[in-house]
């Protein structure tokens, strides 16, 4: 219980620290924040409104920025995470519609990921300094070091142009329990352009360990008991190895939005990593199809 509440202590204070932060960076060289939380080139109506609506940004400005923190914690604790006056629409309801995209794109990356990382691992260790380790090791390395925009332009010029089955940068979202065949149409090329990066970080997190752990004097009293490597390495091996695998997959699901901006950009279907996009203007005065509020 003690280290329960010692976990929610900190992460409540990193909470606090990264998101007042991230508001006063959001606050720097901005000439007008009422105009920028409005969306950039707006009309006189819609800045009235938004002064309206959060009164406390034009009242605080300069070195009196940080005094906006406490509303703005407020209206996020509230579930208040601002309104777009481009679209009309709350960012609560603009997440609503995008985020079934954004989570199966992750979903199938994270179960790709596994299903090609954890037999490559286990073999890999199985068989070390083989000719499949070596092999595996390499294009491993290679995946790791090619980040998801250069794996999203192999898929889109070998596998969705010569195969029109596959959508390119039109795709949809479709519910799997509507249509399983249009879901995969549409969600294995982007979740695929995650999945393998993942697999490659995987398969060596799970080798390293396998080596250890089928070094271990259990393993050798189930080998001596005349025990099939399969039965040692899927049901003792395994299972004895898993933890950093486990730990790994937590730690890269957060990081799964931000490859899902380049997944969203080339195939499809748009979720949130799209949205992410089309809210950021090219220059402070450029409109902004979407604005979410930091502050």
């Amino acid at each position: 219980m003690r280290y329960a509440l010692q976990r929610i202590g900190q992460f409540i204070i990193v909470f606090l620290v990264v998101t007042f932060v991230v508001m006063m960076a959001t606050r720097i060289g901005s000439k007008d924040p009422v105009r920028d939380l409005a969306g950039g080139q707006v009309s006189e109506s819609v800045i009235e409104q938004v002064k309206a609506d959060y009164p406390y940004i034009e009242r605080f400005q300069g070195w009196k920025t940080p005094l906006q923190y406490p509303f703005w914690l407020k209206d996020m604790l509230t579930g208040d995470m601002g309104w777009s006056y481009a679209q009309n629409q709350s960012v609560v309801d603009m997440f609503k519609q995008r985020l079934p995209a954004t989570f199966f794109i992750g979903f199938w990356a994270i179960l790709i990921g596994l299903l090609l990382a954890v037999p490559i691992g286990i073999y890999s260790a199985y068989r070390r300094d083989g000719m499949f380790d070596k092999s595996s090791s390499l294009t491993s390395f290679g995946l790791i070091s090619m980040p998801p925009l250069v794996i999203a332009v192999f898929l889109l010029y070998f596998v969705a142009i010569p195969f029109d089955r596959f959508p390119s940068g039109t795709g949809s979202y479709v519910a799997p329990w509507s249509d399983p065949i249009g879901h995969f149409n549409n969600f294995f090329l982007p979740a695929l352009t995650l999945g393998l990066g993942l697999a490659a970080v995987w398969s060596r997190f799970l080798r390293a360990d396998m080596i250890t752990t089928l070094q271990s004097d259990f393993i050798m009293l189930a080998r001596a008991k005349g025990m099939s490597p399969s039965r040692i390495l899927w049901g003792h091996a395994l299972r004895a190895s898993i933890l950093s695998l486990v730990t790994s997959v937590a730690l890269q699901t957060s990081a799964l939005v931000g490859g899902a901006v380049i997944a969203e950009q080339f195939f499809g279907p748009k979720g949130i990593g799209d949205r992410l996009v089309f809210a950021m203007p090219a220059s402070p005065d450029a409109p902004r199809e979407a604005v979410l509020k930091v502050a």
